[in-house]
């Protein structure tokens, strides 16, 4: 447990495990979610929880600071003791969660409607979408449009409602990678011309 730990939070280029090897789509749905709990929660509750739905220059300014310090916690790492492994740790997941809290506030803004019209928007969404089916298909099929136009814009309603929940889990999970690749691309680069060259000059 403590091995796939340290390989999330410290991933390839400085953890000693296998983590990067393994697949890891569970985990990449389990972020997506979770993210989005958070969003519709706070969407339908009007409440924010504390870190995670509001983001501010301070957050920010925290992030990028313990992005920068990032490679020279890591290398050091498995030289620690115990309790220094366990604040690493602790800050990573701090890290994390200001990955999440970014990603829900950016979300929230975003969405067009209020929650007390979601019932409205979706029942006009549903009607104007069978009607649409329903006139497209009223020259061809006659009496049978009706029917076929609901079997239509019921498929097309379903397709748009799992396409909808796919993008939802999604998209979180493309920030975290993308957020997780420019790490790695800085932490190399450090590593490389900087830690590896002050270690050479000892």
């Amino acid at each position: 447990m403590l091995d796939y730990i340290e390989g999330l939070f410290l991933g390839k280029l400085w953890s000693d495990t296998d983590f990067e090897n393994r697949r890891h789509t569970r985990l990449f749905i389990f972020y997506g979610l979770l993210v989005d709990l958070i969003v519709v929660y706070s969407f339908f509750t009007g409440k924010a929880i504390p870190g995670l739905t509001q983001t501010g220059v301070i957050q920010i300014s925290i992030y990028i600071l313990l992005f920068l310090a990032c490679p020279f916690i890591n290398q050091s790492y498995y030289r620690m003791p115990l309790w220094g492994k366990i604040i690493v740790l602790f800050e990573k997941l701090c890290k994390n969660v200001l990955v999440v809290g970014f990603t829900v506030s950016t979300i929230l803004p975003r969405i067009g409607i209020q929650s007390g019209e979601l019932q409205d928007f979706l029942i006009d969404y549903l009607n104007g979408t069978l009607e649409n089916y329903t006139e497209k298909f009223y020259e061809s099929a006659g009496t049978f449009a009706t029917v076929i136009g609901v079997i239509a814009g019921g498929i097309h309603v379903v397709l748009v409602f799992v396409l909808a929940l796919v993008v939802a889990v999604a998209v979180p999970g493309v920030v975290f990678l993308i957020l997780r690749l420019a790490q790695y691309g800085y932490d190399w680069v450090i590593n490389r011309f900087v830690i590896k060259q002050m270690k050479l000059k000892r």
